[in-house]
């Protein structure tokens, strides 16, 4: 069917249903059906059931966090009045790799998982992104993570696009050893797609240095010779980066810090309420509690705990070590998992899971600055509730960028076969993070936006740029 053609009737119907969610969803941000239904009639008319240009919806991708991180770049890509093609380009992943990981467990019986590999932009170098292993991973959260990653690339300066990968499976009842046969046949299914030129994978959500490891030793085994440039988030002895293992809460604490040279608490021991208490949250925790913060409400998935005095932070991190979980420890009121929210504390640090903070409870959040541990833990409605409360939101293109800071000292400590001291690893990191703060302030401030927005205009201006100076091959 030719361009300017109504579709087929019987290709109408869902058409017509993509076109009114494309007038509600104009609606629900402002616009009135008046101004959204010449819109609608021009995606009806434009293609063969195909939407174009702020509709164009590829399927495959379609869940609630990728359609978040489209509407992010889609808005500030009004505000910069992007290049319209390049645009297209920026909204949908370069490639995505789609596996299955069959293994045989303990109990003798085979399981095949999904795994997916995706990588979102090539322009500035070789892919950059980590692995996790949950049971809600999909094709469309590793798409919008894999774009976060390349605005966040681009917003510290590192020379790489953003990637994402997962194996959806339960982890925390999986043995050590079919860990390991996960890792190894998942990495044995997306070969073609990493190398320390092409795409890098790193630690993420129930992954950890022993995966890395384990991914190492694969790809190695299958060229010839040991690589370790193929993954960051190694062990130590196998290639791996001092300052690694702590450096994404590292950076969140780095970024707090900072924005309280612009930000007036009025208190020299600012509270903190953290969400999540996994490597992010509690690394973050540390780090806040050495800087003076004090940390007065921590949540994790089986519990919360709450004291107005402070927690004793190095304690509590003994005592999850050996418990598994913040719940029951010592002298903390009980708090629950939505509770933390509505704290009336300076700091909010969300470092669990996307989605977290919605139009739903965006406006019981009561801090003065919400610092993203987590990727994607706002969504765009509850965005604009915080702006409107004037709550100051390090975004987590920056605010959790340490660990692909850190990734890329390590990476680039394996390729020279050169390593660092930690306090070099420390200083550089600071240094970066700090750079990187106060390229997004000055936006921020001149340009009268969200910080949100300054950052992401930032990350997604340079890629532009690069897109442009490179073409459109062939």
């Amino acid at each position: 069917m030719g361009k300017g053609r109504l579709p087929r009737l019987s290709s109408f119907f869902p058409v017509a249903l993509l076109a009114c969610a494309c007038v509600c969803q104009y609606v629900k941000e402002g616009k009135t059906p008046i101004q959204s239904l010449p819109l609608a009639i021009h995606f009806l008319w434009s293609s063969n059931a195909q939407p174009q240009g702020p509709f164009a919806l590829m399927h495959e991708y379609s869940n609630e966090t990728f359609l978040n991180a489209q509407r992010q770049l889609d808005e500030v890509a009004e505000l910069m009045n992007l290049d319209a093609g390049i645009h297209e380009r920026l909204r949908y992943p370069r490639k995505a790799l789609i596996v299955s990981v069959p293994i045989k467990l303990d109990n003798g019986h085979t399981r095949v998982f999904m795994g997916y590999r995706v990588q979102h932009d090539l322009t500035l170098g070789p892919s950059k992104g980590g692995i996790r292993f949950h049971h809600d991973v999909d094709l469309g959260e590793v798409a919008a993570l894999a774009m976060w990653m390349t605005w966040k690339c681009a917003l510290l300066n590192l020379p790489y696009g953003g990637a994402k990968g997962g194996v959806a499976c339960f982890p925390e009842e999986m043995s050590i050893t079919e860990l390991e046969r996960v890792a190894r046949r998942y990495t044995t299914e997306i070969l073609s797609m990493i190398g320390p030129e092409k795409d890098i994978p790193a630690p993420d959500m129930y992954t950890n240095e022993q995966i890395m490891a384990w991914i190492m030793d694969t790809y190695s085994n299958f060229i010839g010779y040991a690589v370790p440039g193929v993954v960051t988030g190694k062990p130590i002895a196998v290639g791996g980066s001092l300052g690694r293992s702590e450096a994404t809460g590292r950076g969140v604490a780095f970024t707090i810090k900072k924005a309280l040279e612009k930000i007036d608490l009025g208190t020299d021991t600012p509270t903190v309420a953290i969400q999540g208490f996994g490597n992010v949250g509690s690394i973050s925790a540390k780090f806040l509690h050495q800087m003076g913060f004090k940390v007065v409400a921590i949540t994790d998935v089986e519990g919360g705990i709450y004291n107005p005095k402070g927690i004793d932070v190095p304690a509590l991190l003994a005592y999850v070590k050996e418990r598994g979980s913040v719940k029951g420890f010592k002298n903390c009121e009980v708090l629950g998992a939505s509770e933390i929210f509505g704290l009336e504390v300076d700091v909010l640090v969300p470092a669990a899971i996307a989605n977290v903070i919605t139009e739903k409870n965006a406006d019981a959040v009561k801090c003065k600055i919400l610092a993203e541990g987590a990727n994607g833990p706002v969504t765009p409605e509850a965005d604009k509730i915080l702006n409107d409360k004037g709550i100051f939101v390090i975004p987590g293109i920056l605010a959790n960028a340490g660990g692909v800071v850190v990734s890329y000292f390590e990476w680039n400590q394996n390729i020279q076969r050169l390593f660092w001291d930690e306090a070099h690893i420390v200083e550089k990191l600071e240094y970066l993070m700090g750079k990187g703060f106060d390229e997004m302030y000055n936006i921020y401030a001149s340009k009268n936006v969200d910080p949100r927005t300054a950052a992401m205009m930032l990350g997604v201006g340079r890629v532009a740029e690069a897109k442009k100076l490179r073409g459109l091959y062939p």
